[in-house]
């Protein structure tokens, strides 16, 4: 190795993990979830560690804080803060670093912060802890950095729940959080996973705004390669608790050494590069849902007060056709999800639902279960979805035990069938439960429970949303095959544009409880007419360097409120029709 120039200032890295390999279990039954892992991390600098499930970057990153689980150990390896070692540091010295010195985003908000305590109550717990200003000081500290990332009226946010704010607003108040302190280093675990396109290009914005103000050094998790093509100056990329390249961003997009990088590349669903359709004759309507309104009532201020309720969806029409797929995208709170519960029955609605020719509003007991026949939901959350008490065989049979289809022999033979068709052949399979099978494993399931009565429509909410890439591909391929098979026809929520251009023959987008837009595909994705469509594409993440988000400001994505007096009428909306079957709202 050459000696440094005599003169010249070396560049020390502010983080260097050097041969990192985490455990669980002890002796013979240990197992090793990350091996030999080693990068730096300068000053400044972006780097982010990239992998699917299972591939060791969130322990990793826990391993870093020093909040591996109790069962986790650290046979070997370094992790130096400058010059001090992380691993095996006391933890009254790791409770001064956390927070001070390194921040940390988790995953998901909602169970990061403490529903029982204040916005405000839960920042100013760090702020005492490292005495970083006390009284007005401490409360004009926590404001500061409120409005520092862009929450609107922070002095009023302080005052609220978690569960008052909406899933980007959660996710600021944890970067506040994590920045009180100024820390040198911010660890954000896939900060965006859970959050539309529009909030999640805000978020990844305000990160490189802060980075960027208080020169911070980040390390980002994250299996989204598109938020690694915006974020990263240098990227890991991990597989199964191993390092299967380290390089910079350039060349991890441009000529990756590993094949397994190659992969991840080629499975991320790329918005624009589908090809286009060829026009489809489909069959006749097997859904018809006309001036759907669903409202929630709300608890009562006071003896005197008005009463309010939540307008979720609100007038709102259109019609599935057999063999088709009509996907509807929209951020939280659109109602998109509403929609798919109502057409479920699941909720109380207005308007007309009709299921092959059949009104289902109003229907109960075995006129519904009838129906349910004839239209299944496949939910976003499968491990949620699944009992854990009860075995595959038990629930992808449960259907055909309360429709009472055949004998315990058929309807044997008939899961086994269905586990076939969903790629799920192994013998041990039927015996199984939930917790022993992987996501997309579990997404299978679901998907193969609801094809047991042989329904001629599947509401799918979210289905591959929380899934990796290269899985989330193998469902999506899996959706296809089964609609070719049996011309199913899919309702598909989602606020994924890319997947939706890959599986959709026509697309609704709807905002604040109404479809702003609906038409083919490629009328509404190639060819947007209404604002609010073309900001959602304008916010997707694509893997590729040649393109930076431009985000809009988040007072001009904030949707109306949707709490109004009861019985509130709200004003109709027009649509025009620039070409045929091409639909857009006008006036709201």
């Amino acid at each position: 190795m050459n000696a440094p120039i005599k003169g010249s200032v070396v560049k020390r890295p502010l983080l260097s993990v050097e041969k990192l390999s985490i455990e669980f279990g002890q002796g013979s039954e240990s197992k090793r979830v990350v091996d030999d892992l080693s990068f730096t991390l300068n000053p400044s600098e972006t780097l982010c560690i990239a992998g699917e499930s299972g591939s060791g970057k969130s322990l990793s990153a826990l391993a870093i804080m020093g909040l591996l689980p109790k069962m986790a150990r650290v046979p070997e390896g370094v992790i130096l803060f400058h010059d001090e070692d992380l691993v095996g540091l006391s933890e009254r010295r790791l409770q001064h670093l956390r927070g001070r010195e390194i921040g940390m985003i988790f995953q998901e908000p909602m169970t990061s912060l403490n529903p029982t305590m204040r916005i405000g109550d839960q920042m100013l717990e760090t702020v005492r802890r490292h005495k970083l200003a006390t009284g007005a000081g401490a409360h004009k500290h926590i404001r500061d950095m409120l409005e520092a990332v862009k929450i609107p009226r922070a002095g009023d946010r302080v005052r609220q729940y978690p569960h008052e704010l909406s899933g980007g607003l959660r996710q600021r108040v944890m970067i506040a959080m994590a920045m009180l302190c100024q820390p040198q280093i911010l660890i954000a675990d896939e900060p965006t996973t859970a959050l539309d396109v529009t909030i999640q290009a805000q978020i990844l914005d305000l990160i490189r705004e802060l980075q960027a103000e208080f020169k911070t050094a980040v390390l980002m998790i994250t299996h989204d390669m598109g938020v690694v093509a915006e974020m990263a100056d240098k990227v890991v990329v991990m597989n199964q608790g191993v390092v299967e390249e380290t390089a910079d961003i350039r060349k991890i997009f441009t000529s990756p050494d590993a094949e397994y990088t190659r992969k991840l590349l080629a499975a991320v669903p790329r918005l624009g590069t589908a090809p286009t359709r060829v026009p489809q004759v489909f069959g006749e309507p097997v859904l018809e849902v006309s001036n759907l309104r669903v409202r929630y009532p709300m608890k009562s201020q006071g003896l005197f007060a008005p009463a309010r309720e939540v307008m979720a969806v609100e007038d709102i029409s259109f019609t599935l056709h057999q063999g088709e797929t009509l996907g509807i995208v929209g951020e939280s709170g659109c109602g998109k999800s509403t929609t798919g519960r109502a057409l479920m029955n699941m909720v109380d609605f207005e308007g007309d639902v009709r299921v092959m020719g059949t009104n289902i509003r109003g229907l109960k007991g075995a006129a519904l279960k009838k129906q349910r026949q004839d239209i299944q939901m496949v939910f976003q959350d499968p491990y949620a979805a699944l009992n854990p008490r009860k075995n595959i065989a038990e629930l992808v049979g449960e259907p055909l035990l309360i429709h009472r289809r055949g004998t315990a022999a058929e309807r044997e033979r008939r899961v086994a069938q269905l586990l076939a068709q969903v790629g799920l052949p192994e013998a041990d399979a039927m015996t199984r439960y939930p917790h022993q099978f992987s996501g997309g494993q579990r997404q299978r399931i679901c998907i193969a429970r609801a094809l047991a009565l042989n329904p001629r429509i599947i509401v799918a909410d979210e289905p591959v949303s929380a899934l990796d890439v290269s899985v989330q591909a193998q469902v999506l391929d899996l959706l296809e095959e089964l609609q070719k098979d049996y011309e199913l026809s899919y309702l598909f929520i989602s606020h994924d544009m890319a997947v939706v251009e890959r599986l959709c023959h026509r697309v609704a987008v709807m905002y604040s409880g109404r479809i702003m837009e609906i038409g083919s595909r490629d009328q509404v994705l190639r060819n947007p007419r209404h604002p609010y469509t073309k900001r959602l594409l304008a916010a997707v993440p694509v893997p590729a360097l040649d393109r930076k988000l431009t985000p809009a400001p988040l007072d001009e994505t904030e949707a109306p409120n949707p709490i109004k007096a009861k019985g509130h009428v709200p004003p109709a909306v027009r649509y025009e029709q620039p070409e045929e079957g091409h639909f857009v709202a006008v006036s709201v």
